[in-house]
């Protein structure tokens, strides 16, 4: 099922399934700024990763010397959320562990997801909630892709990504197992912008696990449309696109891939975030769609 919530500026579509977010339409140009999950190419439109970010070695983790089967960015993606409010610019989305989940991840969890409109800007907020008796570990992070171009007669090359703070950007490279390979690369910015180009991410995503900047903006050299993320309390960022593929992810990460190695018990992972038994931890992104 899909939920719609729209003010003057956006209507936004939601489904079940992930509690995906599957449209950004600005209602004041009649452009839909998501990308609409084509199969042929890469059938998501804005997953969110829980409870872990990128690839695990041998896709497993590793809990109280336990090993559990565990698949890149978590099942949260492809689990059913139950959608427990709704009004016309919120909607809010559990799901809560059950049997299923603690035979590849053993905890007793609540994972809330709240949308929220106001204007031009949609607000997304992570809750997670232990609710067992011992402590438990976890990422998050957003998976968002945004159609390039804009407009028809555009292409590709005409969009760049404007960072916060100029300097040069330190990716930290992936290797074909999708884990990090434990290299970085130094990518310079011309004036706080980084072109968009179709080898940009032959080499898979970029990982930036040192960016100063926590707002990204996506814009065009030949229209006056933009789309700001922003970040503040996500300590990394993913850039991707499938190479040659007509839109751009832009991720606040709040975990890591996992560096090639043998597999590391869960709390010494990169990026995981510990809850104590009963507590919340709580994390937002918003998109503003200019």
């Amino acid at each position: 099922m899909t939920h719609t919530l729209q003010n003057q500026y956006l209507r936004v579509g939601i489904r079940d399934q992930g509690a995906e977010l599957t449209s950004l339409f600005n209602r004041q140009t009649n452009t839909e700024h998501l990308w609409q999950a084509d199969p042929a190419i890469w059938p998501w439109h804005a997953p969110n990763l829980f409870p872990v970010v990128g690839g695990q070695t041998n896709d497993e983790i590793v809990v109280d010397g336990q090993t559990y089967p565990m698949k890149r960015h978590g099942f949260a993606r492809t689990s059913d959320f139950i959608c427990t409010e709704s009004s016309p610019e919120f909607a809010s989305f559990e799901l809560h562990s059950s049997e299923a989940t603690k035979a590849i991840y053993p905890y007793d969890f609540m994972f809330e997801i709240t949308y929220e409109l106001d204007g031009p800007e949609l607000t997304i907020t992570y809750r997670v909630k232990n609710k067992g008796t011992d402590n438990m570990f976890m990422s998050v992070g957003a998976h968002p892709a945004f159609n390039v171009p804009f407009k028809p007669g555009e292409d590709y090359t005409d969009y760049y990504l404007e960072f916060e703070r100029d300097g040069s950007l330190e990716t930290s490279l992936l290797g074909a197992d999708g884990l990090l390979n434990g290299e970085k690369q130094r990518i310079s910015l011309d004036n706080r912008q980084l072109n968009l180009t179709p080898d940009l991410f032959n080499n898979d995503a970029l990982v930036l696990l040192s960016l100063k900047s926590r707002q990204v903006t996506l814009k065009s050299h030949k229209n006056d449309q933009s789309i700001r993320i922003d970040f503040a309390v996500f300590p990394y960022l993913g850039i991707w696109a499938k190479p040659g593929a007509p839109f751009v992810c832009i991720e606040p990460w709040l975990g890591v891939a996992d560096t090639s190695s043998k597999p590391r018990p869960i709390e010494g992972k990169q990026g995981i975030h510990r809850i104590r038994a009963g507590n919340s931890f709580v994390a937002h992104f918003s998109i503003t769609v200019m």
